[in-house]
């Protein structure tokens, strides 16, 4: 009876100490908590370095990945961009097939002589495609060349700008005949032998004249640029800019003239 006693009595002293003590107690944990605060300040400083750190390495590797993503999708545009442009100039090459009477066989250039002193270049079609030497090869703008030598599945184009090379060709304003030869330049020509006292004019459109049977008539060939007429020289100094674009047409025109018998 008496230890029933003792606990009941230590049980009571309890509840009114505990409430005594409350709002001391409660006091002390409001001074305590920024102490709390304040120690536990390592450790939060620790998982916020970690965490830094973990989202540094993760922001480096979607920036890397990234850079690499943004470098896939420049080269596609690049690449679109380049299926664009031929694009067009294959509409521009059909364009001109259209108009051509003759019949033609669309070849593209797979070579170009590494010698700056001779025009040629190569395309991808020989004498399995019934190619053959002499043939004219033009592209949507203008003629480039002909033929020089054939092999099975590929041949050998001059250009009309080798220096080597002449054709006959007249003003398609007037009709006057003349002989455009090659310079050696891809961007210039030059009629050979012109009279001071011919008419012609700048800006004026050179055709193929078909004189020679090798090239047919009609075919846009150069543009007069410049005339100089010297009263001491016999012939004028003419020099005409190609229409064809020699060093940027892939695509071209092989045209199989009714000059040839066997075609």
């Amino acid at each position: 009876m008496l230890g029933l006693a003792l606990a009941a009595l230590l049980l009571v002293l309890v509840n009114i100490y505990t409430d005594i003590l409350s709002p001391v107690r409660n006091h002390l944990n409001v001074i305590a908590t920024p102490f709390y605060w304040v120690t536990d300040l390592p450790k939060r400083f620790m998982n916020w370095s970690d965490d830094m750190a973990t989202s540094g390495e993760d922001l480096l590797v979607e920036n890397a990945a990234l850079k690499q993503e943004l470098l896939i999708h420049k080269r596609k545009l690049q690449t679109m961009a380049a299926l664009a442009a031929e694009n067009m100039r294959l509409r521009q090459l059909l364009n001109s097939a259209e108009m051509i009477q003759d019949r033609v066989l669309v070849a593209e250039l797979i070579g170009v002589s590494p010698d700056p002193q001779r025009h040629t270049v190569v395309v991808n079609k020989g004498s399995n495609d019934d190619v053959y030497v002499g043939q004219p090869l033009l592209d949507a703008f203008g003629l480039m060349g002909q033929v020089v030598e054939v092999s099975l599945d590929h041949s050998v184009v001059l250009l009309a700008t080798d220096s080597t090379h002449a054709l006959p060709v007249q003003i398609n304003r007037n009709g006057v005949r003349a002989v455009a030869e090659g310079v050696g330049d891809l961007y210039a020509m030059r009629l050979r032998h012109v009279s001071n006292t011919v008419d012609i004019r700048q800006g004026d459109l050179l055709v193929s004249s078909g004189l020679g049977q090798r090239f047919p008539s009609g075919y846009p060939v150069a543009e007069v640029a410049s005339i100089v007429r010297d009263p001491g020289q016999p012939f004028a100094t003419v020099i005409v800019r190609p229409m064809a674009q020699m060093n940027r047409s892939r695509h071209v025109l092989l045209v199989f003239s009714n000059f040839n018998g066997e075609h």
